[in-house]
């Protein structure tokens, strides 16, 4: 265990400093390390890293007694040459739902013996909440019985009360990808007592056991399951992964949740396929978003529509700070950390088509 406090290096922009850190995870982080703010203002988006040498340059002096550093919106990428200037850093973290870990050069980290981590699923935890909605709206296809409220026409939303798919409890759920949202979710799926199904090439047979679901195909979670949940990310290999085909599959009565990405359905061949009246839906997302005027899947009956806001918590602040101080208590306290960034990750992450050990 490392007696002298850490010294922490945050590299961020103005706005991230002020909407991502939480006074409560600032005094918590105090009580273990020191840590410096550089405002570093070189793009604004999640996935703009900025290529400029003069930013990195300007970056390099406040390295050299820096144990652990944290970048986000604006920071430069870290990358060998960052690294060279940094002779004490321990582990890189990456603040934001950087999914393809753009501000971080991870192979380049490896080879130094730095521990890489990063903080997405604080945007993750959330939406396996409004999953878990989702299942439960579009089972008793509320979404429906809502429209015809509000359209004054109660009786008929009377009238149609027993047209539901049943309850959740005792359900067979498969899920489309098991990363951060699928491991909590499957937490929320325990008390309803369901069997879950799971297609995710990039899971080992040791996060089945461990989790305890059936790990299988995906023409299995499509065909067999009672409710299918959509959390792979988008991906080269995933764009349109779910066409007509694959939607056929989905029995009578099936339920189907996205959570995800909306271009990883085809949205035509998802429309046609409810066009048949047989299946039900609940879609955070959709392709394109926002979704057009004219689309159809706005009037279809059996379809429950919400604005992309699963990720939402209604916080003042986002939790990934919150999440990344957990990792460094961990990590200083001689643990191990959860969030590693790894060939593995990486390739799940950009859709490699080799699963990498």
């Amino acid at each position: 265990m490392t007696t002298a406090r850490p010294q922490v290096l945050l590299v961020c922009d103005q706005r991230v400093r002020e909407t991502y850190l939480p006074p409560e995870e600032i005094a918590r982080l105090e009580r273990f390390a020191d840590w410096q703010w550089i405002e570093s203002s070189g793009g604004g988006g999640i996935y703009d890293t900025p290529d400029d040498p003069l930013l990195a340059q300007a970056l390099h002096p406040h390295l050299g007694d820096k144990d652990a550093l944290i970048v986000c919106h604006g920071s430069p990428r870290i990358n060998a040459e960052a690294l060279a200037h940094a002779p004490n850093l321990k582990i890189i973290g990456e603040l934001e739902g950087d999914r393809f870990a753009a501000r971080i050069d991870v192979e380049a980290a490896r080879a130094r013996g730095i521990r890489a981590v990063d903080t997405t699923n604080g945007s993750s935890y959330p939406v396996a909440e409004w999953a878990l909605g989702l299942i439960l709206i579009s089972l008793r296809n509320a979404g429906a019985r809502f429209r015809e409220f509000v359209a004054g026409e109660p009786e008929k939303a009377s009238a149609a009360r027993k047209e539901t798919r049943g309850i959740l409890t005792g359900k067979r759920v498969g899920l489309i990808g098991c990363g951060h949202i699928g491991r909590r979710l499957i937490e929320f799926l325990r008390p309803f007592r369901t069997d879950i199904w799971v297609y995710d090439p990039y899971l080992n047979g040791e996060i089945a056991d461990a989790v305890d679901f059936l790990q299988t195909s995906l023409d299995n979670v499509l065909a067999q399951c009672d409710v299918v949940v959509c959390l792979a990310p988008l991906t080269p290999q995933t764009k349109g992964m779910l066409g007509q085909r694959e939607l056929d599959l989905l029995r009578p009565g099936a339920a189907f949740i996205n959570v995800s990405r909306g271009a990883i359905v085809d949205s035509q061949a998802l429309v046609a396929r409810l066009k048949r009246g047989d299946i039900t839906a609940g879609l955070d997302v959709f392709d394109p978003e926002p979704i057009p005027a004219d689309s159809e899947i706005l009037h279809l009956p059996n379809v429950f529509l919400s604005p992309h806001f699963a990720g939402l918590t209604g916080d003042a602040y986002p939790h990934f700070f919150r999440l990344m101080v957990d990792e460094l208590e961990r990590f200083f306290g001689g643990h191990e950390t959860r969030f590693d960034l790894t060939p593995r990750t990486l390739a799940n992450r950009r859709g490699a088509e080799t699963v990498l050990s």
